[in-house]
């Protein structure tokens, strides 16, 4: 069942989304080589807290950090660690952060320091890719438009798209209706409407779509060993088009 935010609601999930966005954007001075996993998280945690939110992701099914950070063929849901960040690394941070109960969602991922020609079109690609999907959301719209503009863009530049893992609805709970799956026909899924509001991630790999899970029980990898990027917003349907809550 989809769950419609008023827009009291939504003006709530802005506040949360704000907190992520500034977030990521305050990482993004810091992550630098020689910096350790840990560390952007610690930094993560006291900010969010710092802001007048509580973290979303630590503790939630027992992750055990503030922030999900995946290095290279890293695709999501890396634990952060004594891991050190080398030059030529890009590194995804997924984060989220609770206000009032409700929950706000994003991801971004970073070059670490100077980074081959080849990752930096994986990143432009997979922001692209994000970018592409948020244009189709508006009321009247199937939400298959969204995933089929993506896998597009993605597909287009060489890319693939993972299929085990998707977008998702978010509100009160982390994960609501509907999912959000990177691929598919523009003529699937349900109608998108005022009130809905959905968490867009588009993860794109170098290589094959195919992922495998490490022996940690979190970290999700490329199967092929080839990096990965993941960009994600948690965006509002509102009358006329959509609003986008994390900036």
């Amino acid at each position: 069942m989809i769950i419609k935010k008023t827009d009291a609601h939504i003006e709530i999930m802005r506040r949360a989304g704000k907190v992520v966005g500034d977030t990521l954007k305050m990482l993004e001075k810091e992550i630098r080589p020689g910096i350790s996993t840990e560390d952007l998280d610690k930094l993560a945690e006291d900010f969010i807290l710092s802001s007048g939110a509580r973290p979303a992701f630590k503790g939630y099914r027992g992750f055990p950090a503030t922030a999900c950070i995946s290095i290279d063929e890293e695709v999501v849901h890396g634990i952060p660690g004594r891991r050190i960040l080398t030059e030529g690394q890009i590194v995804s941070v997924d984060l989220g952060a609770i206000v009032d109960g409700f929950y706000g969602d994003a991801a971004e991922t970073f070059p670490v320091g100077e980074i081959s020609v080849e990752k930096r079109k994986l990143l432009e690609v997979t922001r692209r890719s994000l970018e592409v999907g948020i244009e189709q959301v508006c009321p009247g719209n199937r939400l298959g438009m969204v995933s089929s503009a993506i896998q597009k863009v993605a597909e287009e530049a060489g890319y693939s798209v993972v299929r085990e893992l998707t977008g998702h609805g978010i509100g009160k709970t982390m994960h609501e209706d509907p999912l959000v799956p990177n691929y598919g026909s523009p003529e699937e899924g349900p109608i998108l409407e005022r009130g809905f509001v959905i968490a867009i991630e588009p993860m794109v790999n170098m290589g094959t779509y195919q992922v495998v899970t490490k022996p940690d029980g979190w970290t999700i990898v490329t199967a092929d060993g080839k990096p990965s990027a993941h960009f994600e917003h948690t965006v509002a349907v509102t009358d006329k088009g959509h609003d986008i809550l994390t900036l």
